[in-house]
């Protein structure tokens, strides 16, 4: 009988044009862990005839790796998208080039993935591109397309918390000791790591990122601490593990907090003892290695509630920064827009485009779940469309149908200020103390905390701004 299985009926299916049969085995088993049933597609030819078939008109979306057909990769999304238009599509590619991510977006894209890309963030834009009730399109987070500035410079923002993060990590980063930093996906955490190396009398010496989130649960081991020949099954080779290759040096471990209570506990003996023992060997050799980790949760919690080993958390923490998330800095947004689109006007293919007060005031108004990642992803998807020199609230229309009536005072309001509020929500002046701290704000992000520069463009001498600072109790740590 021709029918499928009820399990894979209900599937959802993803179409993988790929000629690759070990990646293609390897998406196929990631999808199917998330629900998902592929379908592969080995050229440009099979990819269209196939989106006639039963199964191909029930497709959720598709996932093009770039090499197969080539330098038509974006005229094939574009065939794609003119025969199904509402079906999204994922490019796969091995290129970091903006200029091939803002010509796949504009034959018609939805996202661009950088190879090697981890399971979590292939099925994390997967769902995203898919899910019905979440916002899409402009609010969706992208990947990254741009490399992330490597120094505190680069990190915007005056808000109170976010500065004292900031001057906690350059105090941090002329030290040795291990370094944990917490804070939501999206806040910064692995650009304030690099920042930090950059900044570290270790900043020559070896540095490796390990994103535990992307590494097999059964491999971690052997990637931390590497592996002798023979011990398990498949380790044909000795592989020399992230500790031995920063030895002297520093080694980032993003999202410690999906470490296994086992490998946890491996870790607290290795940093107790200095000694790393690779998996299957009966020896062990010392190593001098920084360690700066990162966390998506708060890991007292994790430790109260028996899920992080003490010990371990206690040694990592020697440390603690917390980044906020940005809907508790929103007065940083304006400046982190402007930021953000200096760096997307660099770009291949894209324009130095200015930012309107509607603009501004539109995305002051939303909470961003996705913090300031996801706020550089909505300003470089809203480029890519710009057709004009300057991005406004018409711009970004799903935030202003999200935002309902909210948005429409925002926008109505910002004509009042560029980046400062002057009325309540109830419709009076805010007090000048208010806004006159709120300006400083401004200027002190806008100018980079260049004191000297704040004090001439706001007119008045460097003292009487350090006698404002104190008096409005801005803190401007930098």
């Amino acid at each position: 009988m021709d029918c499928l299985p009820q399990a894979q009926e209900d599937a959802r299916i993803v179409m993988l044009i790929d000629d690759e049969p070990a990646q293609s085995r390897l998406i196929t088993a990631i999808a199917a862990r998330d629900g998902w049933r592929t379908i592969v597609a080995p050229d440009a030819e099979t990819a269209i005839a196939m989106l006639g078939t039963r199964e191909g008109m029930q497709l959720s979306a598709i996932l093009l790796d770039q090499w197969v057909p080539g330098d038509d990769a974006c005229a094939l999304i574009a065939e794609l998208k003119s025969r199904r238009p509402a079906l999204p599509i994922l490019m796969l590619t091995t290129s970091a080039s903006p200029l091939l991510a803002v010509e796949a977006m504009r034959a018609g894209a939805s996202d661009y993935l950088v190879k090697p890309v981890s399971p979590d963030r292939l099925m994390e834009a997967l769902r995203t591109v898919t899910t019905r009730e979440s916002p899409r399109d402009e609010l969706a987070p992208l990947t990254e397309k741009m490399s992330a500035s490597l120094d505190f410079d680069a990190m915007i923002g005056t808000a109170p918390q976010f500065r004292a993060a900031l001057a906690q990590a350059a105090k941090a980063a002329r030290g040795h000791g291990h370094v944990l930093i917490e804070g939501e996906t999206g806040t910064g955490k692995e650009m304030l790591m690099r920042a930090m190396h950059g900044a570290s009398p270790r900043a020559k010496d070896p540095l490796r990122i390990v994103s535990l989130a992307s590494v097999p649960l059964g491999s971690v081991d052997s990637v931390l601490f590497g592996h002798e020949p023979g011990s398990f099954p498949g380790a044909f080779d000795r592989q020399i593990g992230a500790f031995q290759h920063c030895d002297g040096g520093t080694l980032i471990l993003d999202e410690i907090d999906r470490l296994s209570p086992v490998l946890q506990q491996r870790l607290a003996e290795a940093l107790d003892s200095g000694i790393i023992r690779p998996v299957g060997a009966s020896y062990g050799f010392r190593v001098d290695v920084r360690l700066l980790v990162t966390s998506n949760v708060g890991l007292d919690r994790m430790v109260a509630a028996g899920q992080f080993d003490a010990g371990l958390a206690a040694r990592l923490a020697a440390t603690r920064i917390v980044l906020p998330p940005l809907r508790d800095r929103t007065g940083d947004i304006p400046a982190l827009t402007r930021h953000f689109l200096a760096r997307i006007g660099e770009q291949p293919g894209l324009n130095h485009l200015s930012v309107s007060d509607s603009a501004l005031a539109l995305l002051a108004a939303y909470d961003w779940p996705g913090n300031v990642r996801q706020l550089q992803s909505v300003l470089f998807r809203a480029a890519v469309y710009c057709e004009g020199n300057s991005l406004t609230a018409d711009s970004f229309p799903q935030l202003c149908e999200m935002l309902g009536e909210q948005g429409s005072v925002t926008v109505a309001s910002a004509h009042e200020g560029v980046g400062v509020m002057l009325y309540t929500p109830d419709g009076n002046l805010r007090p000048l103390e208010e806004i006159e701290a709120d300006v400083i704000r401004l200027a002190i992000g806008h100018y980079r905390g260049r004191m000297t520069e704040v004090a001439r463009r706001l007119g008045i001498g460097r003292s009487t701004l350090y006698r404002k600072l104190s008096d409005l109790g801005i803190d401007n740590a930098a």
